[in-house]
Order: structure tokens, then C-alpha cells, then sequence
């Protein structure tokens, strides 16, 4: 059973680097899936602070409405792969890779939102100063979720005014094709909905419904945070600002990957000079490694930056050290008069409780990088923990298997092949 599942994953290992590598049908190489982050590719960063008094949840209210605002305008730009985070308690960050004018970026992102209510004949009901809230509740009538609006004193007196010009079919549209009974919800000159008015709103209370079926979560949230970003705008302050040039970015991620590919070559020369046939089960387990962390930083749609590629080159030192330590207990138990056999099952259980112990104190480290970094911090740290949980597994699990393998053939499991010279055995 053993050997079977090592012919099964050394397919997997082979097939895996040629896709990796070449790609095959829809599935691009490695190189075309994964997203570079700023720092690699080029582009603009920009940190801009909320100028507000507000704080404790009523501010971190706020900056998420306000990050849903940014995001919403700079995906409109035409960029590929924006990023928009919240920094601290009241700055966001925003990288466009792709952009080359500074100041037009800030521009376009450090403006006020603009949310007006618009009627069919284009006459401005009224503005998004006048939106108190906007929050979801679920739709008994048709099914999901349905965004509720309540608007300020003025809001409600205006809304009324409208729909009720509606309902008696005194507005007649200026739009072809449009119908003269809606009204538009417009944010940055963009129409996020346009609900049909079935009554006259006299309270200043009014749901927009999203028909048979009703919104799904994620809908009546994304229209409700735009609603509520445009009725509680906030002035941003530009703080740090930095263009990189696509060259610089290049050659960086060219001297990256050369780097990376002369450490891992020594790695692999190392294991196979110091450890021999134990070696070549580690850096079976390394490709696999490799293959893991690249691939699932693709599944999960993370961004490769200068930060993340230090931390899969330390995690790739992680994952060695957790064979040295395997192979510094299988060694001993050998030295101690074990056959190959039992040394090998004794050493992994001796190693486990070590290799757990350190790559979980990383684990947290990396944990709390991720949630209080900033955006590079948190590339070097996603990539860490992704490293840090493939290395257990290719140690626990690939390792192993073929280490077992070894001491089970009698041509293999020989003293010298597992590094222990006739001199340390006696």
C-alpha cells in the first residue's frame, strides 16, 4: 500500500511541477495565476487618514463604509488587481498596480462620495447628507434580503415630495428606455440600483426590495455600506504617497526569484550530502512544499509581494529544519543500536512533539503580524502560516512515507545511506 501511494504522489509531484511550470489546457503556469502585488509589478500606493473626531465602533463604522466607497470607485478605474485596506484605526490603504500619475489616483480616490437620489426626469431628489442609515432586513414577501433607507428630516419631506410626483405620474423620463416610475441611487456618477417607487413614502422610511427572490446577503450588505458611505462621507488626508516604476519592480522580482532558486539548490545539495538517502526523501517533500504554498496562494487569490517572498523562503528553512530534526533523532536511535527499521518509526515519534512546539510559537507570531501588520506585513505573513502548515504536513506525512519505504528495502537501509558511519555506530 505504501509503495502505491508513493508512485501516486511522485505522479502527483512530476504532474503538478509541469503544470506549475508550462501550464496545460485553461490552466496557466504558475507565473500567469499568481498576482504581484505593487512593490513587483508597479504602480502608485497612497495612505490617506480620516480627518474625523469620532472613535471607538463609530469610527471603525465609518472606515469600513469609507474603504466600500474606495473600493467601489478605484475598481472603476480599469486597474488590474486594487488593493484597499484599513491601516491602524483611521487610514486606508490603497495600492494600484498599474497606475502611473500620483496625484490623479489621490484625486479620484480622496474625494467625497457623492450619492444623490435621482429621479427619471434627472431632477436630484435629494442628496447623500440627507441618509441617515441604511441597514437589511430579511424580505417576507419575496424571499432573501431587502435594503432598508430612513432619511433625515429634509430627506423625508423631499422623498415624499418625489414619490408622490411619482404616483401620480408627473415625472416623465428623460432617459429612453427607462421607466418614469424609479428612482436612481447614484454614487460617484455610477447607478448602484434604481427601485421601482409602488407608494407614496410619507415617513421618511422606505426598503428597496430586489424582486422574486429578494437580495442575497452579500448584495443587501454591499448596497446598504454604499448607501451609508455616500449619507456619511469623510474627508481624507493624504499621508504617504510613493510611486514604483514598473522596471524597479521587475528587476526586483528577477532578483527574487534568482535568489530563491540559488537557496533552494544549496538546500537541496546539503540534504543530499549530509543526510544521503534520508536527503533525497526531504527534498521530495520540498518540491511538494513548493508546489502547495504557490498553489494555494493562487486559490486563495493572495497578492505576491517583496515581504511574502521572504516569508515562503524562510518558511522553505522551516520546512528543512523540521527534516533535520527527523533526521538528527532517526541518526540517534541508529547510533544507539536500533535497526533502521525501528529508528526510523521511533526518531518521527520522538521529533513530533519538537517540530509542532516551534512551528506553532511561528504560527501565532505569524497570526498576530497578519491581524495588526499593514498591507506588506501582511504578505510576509499570510505566505509564513501558509509555509508553516504545508512544511507539517510534507514532514509528517510525504517525508515519512518514503522514509518507511527506505528502511523496508534492504538495499537502501543501510547505515551509511542513513548518514551514520561504522565508526558512530559502534
Amino acid at each position: 500500500m505504501k509503495k502505491i501511494l508513493a508512485i501516486v504522489l511522485s505522479i502527483i509531484i512530476l504532474f503538478g511541477w509541469y503544470v506549475t511550470l508550462v501550464g496545460i489546457g485553461p490552466v496557466g503556469p504558475i507565473k500567469d495565476q499568481l498576482k504581484l502585488g505593487l512593490d513587483l509589478s508597479g504602480g502608485v500606493y497612497v495612505v490617506m487618514e480620516a480627518q474625523t473626531d469620532v472613535s471607538g465602533e463609530e469610527l471603525k463604522k465609518l472606515m469600513t463604509q469609507t474603504q466600500a466607497v474606495i473600493e467601489e470607485r478605484v475598481n472603476q478605474m480599469g486597474l488590474s488587481e486594487p488593493i484597499v485596506t484599513i491601516e491602524g484605526t483611521n487610514r486606508i490603504r490603497v495600492e494600484l498596480p498599474g497606475a502611473e500619475d500620483a496625484e490623479d489616483a489621490i484625486n479620484t480616490i480622496g474625494k467625497t462620495a457623492q450619492l444623490q437620489f435621482i429621479m427619471a426626469d434627472n431632477t436630484v431628489v435629494l442628496d447623500g447628507s440627507q441618509v441617515e442609515d441604511a441597514g437589511i432586513m430579511n424580505d417576507p414577501d419575496n424571499g432573501g434580503y431587502a435594503v432598508t433607507l430612513k432619511f433625515n428630516k429634509s430627506g423625508a419631506e423631499a422623498f415624499k415630495a418625489a414619490t408622490t410626483k411619482i404616483i401620480n405620474r408627473e415625472v416623465i423620463s428623460q432617459n429612453p428606455g427607462m421607466r418614469a416610475d424609479i428612482i436612481m441611487i447614484v454614487l460617484d456618477d455610477q447607478v448602484i440600483s434604481a427601485p421601482v417607487v409602488q407608494d407614496i413614502i410619507p415617513n421618511g422610511e422606505a426598503t428597496i426590495t430586489g424582486g422574486p427572490g429578494g437580495f442575497s446577503d452579500d448584495e443587501a450588505t454591499e448596497l446598504s455600506v454604499l448607501i451609508r458611505g455616500g449619507a456619511l462621507p469623510v474627508e481624507l488626508k493624504e499621508v504617504q504617497t510613493s510611486v514604483v516604476g514598473p522596471t524597479i519592480g521587475l528587476e526586483a522580482l528577477e532578483m527574487s526569484i534568482i535568489a530563491g532558486l540559488i537557496g533552494i539548490v544549496l538546500i537541496f545539495a546539503i540534504m543530499l550530502l549530509m543526510y544521503r538517502i534520508m536527503g533525497v526523501a526531504a527534498n521530495i517533500a520540498l518540491l511538494f512544499y513548493i508546489l502547495i504554498v504557490f498553489w494555494v496562494l493562487v486559490m486563495m487569490g493572495g497578492v505576491l509581494t517583496l515581504p511574502g517572498i521572504a516569508g515562503i523562503i524562510l518558511s522553505i528553512g522551516m520546512a528543512v529544519d523540521a527534516n533535520v530534526i527527523i533526521f538528527a533523532r532517526v541518526r540517534e536511535e541508529i547510533i544507539n543500536g536500533k535497526s533502521i527499521r525501528v529508528a526510523v518509526d521511533t526518531g518521527f515519534k520522538r521529533a513530533m512533539s519538537t517540530i509542532i512546539d516551534s512551528q506553532l510559537t511561528t504560527m501565532i507570531a505569524g497570526v498576530v503580524l497578519y491581524q495588526l501588520g499593514s498591507g506588506s506585513v501582511k504578505g510576509f505573513a499570510m505566505t509564513l502560516m501558509i509555509g508553516i502548515i504545508a512544511s507539517i504536513f510534507t514532514a509528517v506525512v510525504v517525508t515519512q512515507l518514503y522514509l518507511d519505504l527506505m528502511a523496508e528495502n534492504k538495499k537502501l537501509a543501510t547505515m551509511k545511506n542513513f548518514a551514520v558511519t561504522v565508526k558512530e555506530a559502534k
